[in-house]
């Protein structure tokens, strides 16, 4: 299958590439700032009817979901910038709208007594929703996750069983 690199689609956004930005990460953070609160604070996406929040706990002045859509590792105050999510930051949004494309695999797993949406584009970019309500009324939305490039073969193949798994059960 095709990598996203080469994914032609007229609704993916253009790669936020650093280089673009005179090698000033300080100026390069902020834009894929400026691009994360405009599209998870100012206005909300919908996935399968429900809003798509994000955690808004603070990290380093900036909320604890932009750096994981931007950077890895398991200290949550000390995760290192990947730039391969950097570049693809307005990539979440549009994904996320565009779930329905043929490029876009759209499956359920249940994690920590909850359940995941994983939305696969192209089997290189994952974007990663729980889906929660809230106890005091019940309101039922999507909480963003994470989204990251799907490059190591064992990941890519553990997916795919999840989504093959999940469609012979969906279809058959």
């Amino acid at each position: 299958m095709k990598g996203v690199d080469s994914v032609t689609t007229n609704w993916l956004p253009p790669l936020i590439k650093f280089e673009d930005f005179d090698g000033d990460w300080e100026r390069y953070i902020n834009e894929l700032f400026a691009i994360f609160y405009r599209d998870f604070i100012e206005s909300q996406p919908k996935y399968q009817n429900k809003w798509v929040r994000c955690r808004r706990d603070l990290i380093k002045g900036k909320e604890a979901a932009f750096w994981h859509c931007i950077s890895e590792g398991p200290d949550e105050n000390d995760r290192i910038p990947d730039i391969r999510r950097c570049e693809r930051i307005s990539w979440i949004r549009s994904v996320i709208e565009h779930s329905w494309d043929d490029n876009v695999d759209c499956w359920p797993v249940p994690k920590k007594g909850e359940t995941w949406w994983l939305l696969w584009l192209n089997e290189e970019y994952l974007v990663v929703l729980a889906e929660r309500h809230r106890k005091r009324d019940g309101f039922k939305y999507m909480q963003f996750v994470t989204a990251y490039c799907t490059e190591k073969e064992h990941r890519k193949d553990k997916l795919r069983k999840q989504r093959d798994d999940y469609n012979k059960g969906k279809n058959g």
